[in-house]
């Protein structure tokens, strides 16, 4: 089983990533995740925080040499401007000097859309520091850093994954779009939007210029797609253990994300069910589907074809005009805190998104063939795909229709 864990609050001196139950024998460099890192600043529409706010990564446990031990994973990702930030978030009772005192003044008026208000009923707080330093989305970079480490695993599987932006606000790629494969990263992340679709990005980049003039914010939707999954993981035995369950609960515990599906989603329930339903037909290269409305699962278990998932960001709730709330400390009607905010960070939950997705796909992977090197992981999915009986073998690839069955 694999375990993480984060910790750190967004003004703090670091965050902490702790990673237990991966094999030996990963390959992992600290630049790796370093680089993963960078991909979750990218975006059109960010804020000024993702050029000055600097992630120092330090990998305090369970590699050496570049290669994992079988250990827990430990991972500090520092805060370059804590130093700016010591008085305030000080674990220890300290007296604010006056250059902090302004940082520092109590944030008594929530914010619409956080969960300062319900985190302060909670918790029992009379203002909302405490509860937006751990709520805030900074808190993903120790998830994207978890991340890499789980895509390194299953990159020695055979397994890859890719996030890109489907929507932004109404803007839409369309539905015959190609999607992307692993091999088109490099083209995504130099994409404003990360969109594969060009003449869509350009008008994704004017809904943000036209909501940035407005003085407001801009959701949208992301999509994960895994490739080179055995058919199998997960299992339809228990709810706990259905893999489309585990895939939603970890992209819905992404700040902002208000909804998953799986494959085609919500838009398979406005179909029929003759057309709502992936048929099976025999092919050279055994069963294959005859389309992709599941998204790579049935009954909750991974079919062998591309997973395909999609989360929905809603948008960023620290609106720049800000939104009514209620001082909590007077009773009366009052203007929100206003901290620093983006206009659209919906090309880095594609990141985060494709960080949890590979958690959870390597969770499922070991829960299925353990190991306590990867070399023995490897053994056993190799021998559990070969040992599927040959009337039983899928093909990875929808079949083409038109042409296959015609042949």
């Amino acid at each position: 089983m694999l375990r993480v864990l984060t910790a750190g609050e967004s003004h703090g001196p670091e965050l902490i990533a702790v990673m237990e139950g991966l094999p030996s024998g990963v390959p992992l460099l600290a630049e790796d995740i370093q680089a993963d890192l960078q991909r979750r600043k990218l975006g059109y529409g960010r804020g000024s925080r993702m050029k000055f706010e600097q992630d120092e990564l330090t990998i305090s446990g369970g590699v050496r040499h570049g290669l994992t031990l079988g250990s827990p994973i430990a991972l500090r990702i520092g805060n370059t401007e804590w130093p700016k930030w010591t008085e305030v978030m000080n674990p220890a009772p300290v007296e604010l000097t006056e250059k902090s005192r302004g940082r520092g003044a109590a944030l008594t008026r929530p914010r619409p859309g956080h969960a300062d208000l319900v985190g302060m009923q909670k918790y029992d707080f009379d203002e909302a520091r405490p509860i937006l330093e751990r709520a805030s989305a900074r808190e993903t970079a120790a998830r994207v850093a978890l991340g890499a480490i789980a895509r390194a695993f299953l990159a020695e599987l055979g397994i890859r994954l890719v996030s890109h932006t489907l929507s932004i606000g109404p803007v839409h790629v369309p539905d015959d779009a190609p999607v992307p494969t692993p091999d088109d990263v490099a083209a995504l992340d130099a994409d404003p939007l990360r969109c594969f679709h060009p003449e869509t990005s350009e008008r994704m980049v004017a809904e943000v210029d036209d909501t940035r003039k407005e003085g407001d914010t801009v959701g949208g939707i992301v999509e994960v797609l895994a490739y080179g999954l055995p058919p199998g993981l997960g299992s339809h035995v228990h709810w706990d253990r259905r893999l489309d369950g585990k895939l939603a609960q970890a992209l819905m515990s992404i700040q902002a994300i208000k909804g998953v599906e799986v494959g085609d989603g919500f838009e398979t329930t406005r179909r029929r069910g003759s057309a709502a339903h992936d048929e099976l037909f025999v092919t050279s290269d055994g069963i294959a589907r005859g389309s992709d409305r599941a998204g790579g699962t049935e009954g909750g278990m991974s079919t062998g074809t591309v997973l395909r998932v999609r989360a929905g960001m809603k948008p960023i709730a620290t609106v720049p005009h800000a939104l009514r709330t209620v001082d909590v400390a007077t009773g009366e009607t009052a203007a929100a805190h206003h901290q620093r905010s983006d206009v659209c960070a919906v090309p880095a939950a594609g990141v985060v998104a494709e960080a949890m997705v590979a958690i959870t796909l390597a969770d499922v992977v070991l829960e299925k063939f353990g190991g306590d090197s990867v070399k023995e992981t490897r053994r056993n999915l190799t021998a559990y795909v070969d040992g599927i009986a040959e009337s039983l073998r899928t093909s990875a690839q929808p079949v083409d229709l038109a042409h296959d069955l015609a042949l």
